[in-house]
């Protein structure tokens, strides 16, 4: 079975508006997270967010996708136009249908949301009705991308919240390791809206420090929460025949591994079947756990869902048997696009040999027996494994390897 390659990534974070200036900002620990000012949070339990910083979409797409688009989808768009040009690919030469596109979103696109439902209540329901406003976004970032670039293949899109990211990797895999040559591939997500803003506050998850520095702890005695961001991470995810045929270098690495699993239902008595996802998609890398060398937590930043993590990673690696690391306390977590962003700071830690730090955190609560990484960290990383948890019982586990 041909290997899943990574040929090509994009990313746009809190952290920076493209791969490298993301990556370096990371890797100096710098926090991303601040006050909110997409819209005035001042009224809101929580008004902390970690932002993508701000820029002109004019500059960077064409004139009449500004005013056909919400912010989230720009960001996409962005992420897909680098990741294409990573890897230097002429997507005509691979066939009509030779390219596909698999997405994950969770919660952006509310802001196009608004602008509709703006149009159904001055216009009448014969313009637009509110259905087709908010199923719109989930297929948004998979339908702009592949018009832009002429992609006609299998197409997609996910939503199992946080773990939508490695499930989309997933779904592509699957499509390369088939007959298809490239997956465009990933997650962005964003929901920095009032309204977005309001059912997050509803879950009672988000943190309600002031204070960028303290605000989102995982793993820590003080975790209270956790604090959205937006942003995320695309790939190219390329067979190795369709690598090798345009003389393509697989660059990052491969999707070597991919479970998923769902929690049984509250009340049930029943473990969550967290660890039985990462056991899965290490025995599909066809891996031990000794040969992981770095695990890029889900880390919530509540305590009950923190120990839950914590016990899976201990019974699978050993008690501080493996460098944990949560770069994304740095970001904040980006829904859907958070553990692709994950995968993009796993390969390049593969590429550098370096572990991206845990910010504000000094170390695991008393229980948690984790090799937690509070600084970067200098490694030789053949093989990292990314876990994500999504709202509702989602647990998905994703490894890639050099």
């Amino acid at each position: 079975m041909t290997a899943a390659l990574v040929t090509g990534l994009g990313v746009i974070s809190p952290a920076g508006l493209d791969t490298e200036t993301h990556w370096a900002n990371t890797l100096a620990g710098r926090c991303a997270i601040g006050p909110l000012t997409r819209f005035d949070a001042s009224g809101y339990a929580s008004t902390l967010a970690g932002e993508v910083p701000e820029f002109d979409p004019r500059e960077h797409l064409p004139g009449r996708l500004v005013p056909q688009t919400d912010h989230m989808t720009r960001l996409a768009l962005l992420v897909a136009d680098a990741a294409l040009a990573d890897t230097d690919v002429d997507v005509a030469a691979l066939g009509e249908f030779g390219v596909g596109v698999v997405t994950a979103s969770s919660a952006g696109g509310f802001e196009f949301g608004h602008r509709e439902l703006e149009k159904l209540w001055s216009r009448g329901p014969e313009h637009v009705s509110a259905y087709q406003s908010f199923a719109w976004f989930y297929a948004v970032n998979t339908g702009q991308i592949s018009i832009r670039h002429g992609m006609r293949g299998p197409s997609g899109v996910l939503v199992t919240e946080q773990a939508g990211g490695l499930d989309a990797l997933g779904q592509a895999r699957r499509h390369v390791r088939g007959e298809l040559p490239m997956m465009v591939t990933g997650g962005v997500d964003g929901w920095l809206c009032p309204w977005g803003w309001v059912a997050h506050q509803a879950s009672g998850c988000l943190s309600r420090s002031t204070d960028p520095g303290r605000a989102y702890l995982p793993f820590s005695a003080d975790a209270a929460g956790y604090v959205p961001g937006e942003g995320g991470a695309l790939f190219v995810v390329e067979s190795a025949e369709s690598a090798r045929a345009r003389g393509a270098r697989p660059r990052y690495g491969v999707v070597a591994g991919y479970a998923a699993t769902f929690d049984p239902p509250p009340g049930s008595g029943r473990e969550p079947s967290l660890r039985r996802a990462i056991e899965a998609a290490l025995a599909d890398a066809r891996v031990a756990p000794a040969d992981v060398d770095v695990v890029f937590a889900d880390a919530v930043g509540l305590p009950e869902l923190d120990a839950a993590e914590a016990r899976a990673l201990a019974a699978v690696f050993g008690p501080y048997g493996v460098p944990v690391t949560v770069p994304k306390t740095m970001t904040g977590r980006l829904g859907a696009g958070g553990a692709a962003l994950d995968v993009a700071n796993a390969l390049l830690s593969i590429r550098d040999g370096v572990l991206p730090p845990t910010v504000n955190v000094t170390g695991p609560a008393p229980g948690h027996e984790l090799d937690l990484v509070t600084t970067a960290r200098e490694a030789r990383v053949r093989t990292a494994l990314v876990v994500a948890r999504g709202h509702g019982g989602f647990n998905s586990a994703l490894v890639v390897t050099a």
